[in-house]
C-alpha cells in the first residue's frame, strides 16, 4: 500500500481512484512523449488521453489484468459518470474511466512497476 494513503485501494471510492489514475496516466504520457523526443507534446498527447484512445489502450491490456485489477477496472467503469465528451461514445467514456480507476488503484497500492508494465503493453505496436 502507498503509505501516503490512510485507506486501501479497495476502500477508496471508484471516483477517487479514477481521479488519481487520470493524473498518473497523464504523467506517463507526458514522460513518454518527452523521452521519445516529441517536438509538440501538447498536441501529440491528445492521441493518448482522449476517451477513445484510453478505451483502445484498455482493450490491449484487458487480457493481462489480474482478478483484483479487473475488479478495479469494473468499479471505475460502472461508477456514476457525468456526461461523455462529444467526441466519444458513452461506452468509450466508461471504459476510459475504468482504465483511469485501474491506474489509480495500482498507484494507491504502490505498484509503480505494474503501472509502467501495463502502460508499455497498452502502447506497444
Amino acid at each position: 500500500m502507498n503509505k501516503d494513503f490512510p485507506q486501501t485501494a479497495e476502500q477508496t471510492s471508484a471516483a477517487h481512484l479514477a481521479y488519481l489514475g487520470d493524473c498518473v496516466y497523464e504523467m506517463l504520457v507526458r514522460e513518454y512523449l518527452i523521452k521519445t523526443g516529441c517536438s509538440k507534446p501538447s498536441i501529440s498527447s491528445l492521441s493518448y488521453v482522449t476517451a477513445s484512445a484510453q478505451s483502445s489502450a484498455l482493450e490491449k491490456i484487458l487480457p493481462l489484468l489480474t482478478e483484483g485489477e479487473e475488479d478495479a477496472y469494473r468499479r471505475g467503469r460502472n461508477c456514476v459518470h457525468g456526461n461523455a465528451p462529444k467526441n466519444s461514445s458513452v461506452s468509450e467514456y466508461r471504459r476510459a474511466t475504468g482504465l483511469e480507476a485501474l491506474f489509480g488503484y495500482l498507484y494507491v497500492r504502490g505498484e509503480s512497476e505494474r503501472i509502467r508494465e501495463l502502460f508499455v503493453a497498452a502502447f506497444s505496436e
